[in-house]
Parts: C-alpha cells; sequence; structure tokens
C-alpha cells in the first residue's frame, strides 16, 4: 500500500463558471487556470500520482501545452487513474478537504463525490470530500480564491 499527498489553490476570476470535481457550482466568479481550474480534481491527481511515485500534475499535464488550454479536468483525473493502473495498482480511498469561505459546498458534496466516482469507475463510498472555511484568514480566508487538501491510498494488484 502506499499513500499519496496532494494540495492545490486557484484563484477567483470573473466570467468562469466555479467547477469543483466536475460539478458546476453557482457562484458569481470561477477559478482561474490554464484547464477548468478544478482545483479538487487536481489536488486528487497528485494525491495519486505522488502515491504512485508518478511525478505532480505539472509533469504530466503541462500548463504550457495548448492541448490541456480548458480541458475538463475530470479527463485528466481519468488519466491519470489510468496511468495508475497501468502500473498495478488500485484505489482504497481519496480523503479531501477543500477550503473556501463562500460558496458554501454542503449541499453539493454528495454530487461532487459522486461524480468523483463516476470519472474513476469506483463506488462512491471510497470517495470523501469535506468542506471548511480557513475562519477569515489567508487568501482563501480572504475570500481570493480555494484550496484543496487532498490524501489517497493506493494498494498493488495483480494484473
Amino acid at each position: 500500500m502506499r499513500i499519496g499527498i496532494g494540495y492545490d489553490s486557484h484563484r477567483f476570476c470573473k466570467e468562469r463558471e466555479l467547477i469543483l470535481g466536475g460539478v458546476v457550482v453557482p457562484h458569481n466568479m470561477g477559478l482561474d487556470g490554464h484547464s477548468d481550474a478544478d482545483v479538487l480534481c487536481h489536488a486528487i491527481i497528485d494525491a495519486l500520482l505522488g502515491a504512485a511515485k508518478l511525478g505532480d500534475i505539472g509533469r504530466l499535464f503541462p500548463d504550457n501545452d495548448p492541448q490541456y488550454k480548458g480541458i475538463a479536468s475530470t479527463i485528466l483525473l481519468r488519466d491519470t487513474y489510468i496511468a495508475i493502473k497501468n502500473e498495478g495498482y488500485k484505489i482504497v480511498n481519496i480523503d479531501t478537504v477543500v477550503i473556501a469561505e463562500k460558496p458554501r459546498l454542503q449541499p453539493f458534496i454528495p454530487h461532487i463525490e459522486q461524480s468523483i466516482a463516476i470519472c474513476l469507475g469506483i463506488d462512491e463510498n471510497l470517495i470523501s470530500v469535506k468542506a471548511k472555511t480557513n475562519e477569515k484568514m489567508g487568501f482563501a480566508g480572504r475570500g481570493e480564491g480555494i484550496l484543496v487538501q487532498a490524501v489517497c491510498l493506493i494498494e498493488k494488484v495483480n494484473i
């Protein structure tokens, strides 16, 4: 078994949808980034890649590569899991914390967990998404963006 930690943060920007775990969350701003800026998927990607010792999201999907401009991060997450499976691993579980003052995410968490599970082709009971505020401290606390921490456990399987 191997464990991986992922982290990502993006600042808010106008005229974009806010996408978390492949789900559009109603908000007056989205997140800035080369892809769709799905900060949750990005943190999970880094956790998976770290657990399998396959580098990080920037190595696999560079933000200066035009093929990834505006791409759905769920596609990147799916491709990451394919790479993990090709190394002989399966996901045991994924646990995440989304840190944002606004919007309130609690009503969307079941949909987000389901979306991630469908993307990865795993049971949604293996995915945990928690939402926290930062008590008005730091950039997330000031409402400037969102940050996510993710941890995943993978295990080697017979292939």
